[in-house]
């Protein structure tokens, strides 16, 4: 594949417009897609709900048995940490349902040469790579976790305004972006190992951190998990401005500013490796 055929997919100009609607009718069609092949199989999409379900739960009973024994995290008490796993389960589903399951596969399409196909498509690549699958669980399984939320702000006697609400999706969705920009510069790594999946659920295992308060760590793992893996960042964030825990705005231009960074490293990575792809066939 030569470097012509990746500049008209991915660097040529398009007029915003026409280009707009053009890559709003090729996501429309992958989500049919995507609709047709969960129907085909439905009772892995039940099932995949239950686990999901059942892990969630998991995470909430393990919170429960903590406040036993303590009143609080420091600051934290027992329904804001329910609220923090709400949030962390919200964002890791959209991360599932949108970008999951086209990171792991992004390995499977450079060892069967199916990448080749897609550099020949008269859209951006990225755009197609990331987003070609759509996991509609993950949505399901989002709602139940925003459900948990609205029960803990009720416990929690909170009634956030409209500014906090439209502020914690906006970070939500930094968060999220932060999530996959990172997952997909490990999943470009298979370019040169051809597989790729272990350093992906790798990373996908560190969500975990990301349901835990910030404030309970110290040191070098705090500094780490905050500008190297901002994983202590993408939930704490968000549900520090819901709870009124957010001790400066610097936090948030923190999150965002790391988004950039994390968005732009990626896209970096992944232009590097189109220009060392030799495609399946050399």
């Amino acid at each position: 594949m030569n470097d012509e055929a990746r500049m008209t997919n991915d660097e040529l100009p398009v007029k915003p417009a026409r280009g707009l609607r053009r890559y709003v009718a090729v996501y429309a069609a992958m989500w049919r897609n995507s609709v047709v092949r969960e129907l085909g199989f439905k009772a892995n999409f039940l099932l995949w709900i239950f686990v999901e379900a059942l892990w969630f739960a998991l995470q909430l009973s393990f919170v429960a048995v903590i406040y036993l024994h303590t009143d609080s995290i420091r600051d934290w008490t027992k329904w804001e940490v329910v609220m923090l796993i709400g949030a962390s389960h919200f964002m890791q589903q959209l991360f599932t349902a949108f970008f999951l399951t086209n990171c792991v596969n992004l390995s499977e399409l450079v060892r069967t040469g199916r990448l080749d196909f897609i550099l020949l498509l008269p859209v951006n690549t990225r755009f197609l790579v990331s987003l070609r699958n759509v996991d509609l669980g993950g949505f399901v399984n989002a709602a139940s976790a925003l459900a948990v939320m609205g029960y803990a702000a009720k416990q929690l006697h909170l009634v956030p305004g409209i500014g906090q609400v439209a502020g914690f999706l906006v970070l939500c969705a930094a968060g999220l972006l932060i999530h996959y920009s990172l997952m997909f510069t490990m999943a470009s790594v298979c370019f040169w190992t051809v597989r790729a999946q272990g350093i992906v659920w790798g990373y996908y295992n560190l969500f975990n951190i990301a349901r835990l308060p910030d404030s309970a760590f110290r040191g070098v793992f705090r500094a780490v998990f905050t500008f190297v893996v901002p994983m202590l960042l993408v939930s704490n964030v968000p549900v520090k401005l819901l709870v009124g825990k957010i001790g400066s705005p610097l936090e948030m231009l923190l999150l965002l500013g790391m988004t950039v960074a994390c968005f732009a490293i990626s896209e970096a990575m992944w232009r590097f490796s189109l220009r060392h792809y030799t495609s399946a066939s050399s």
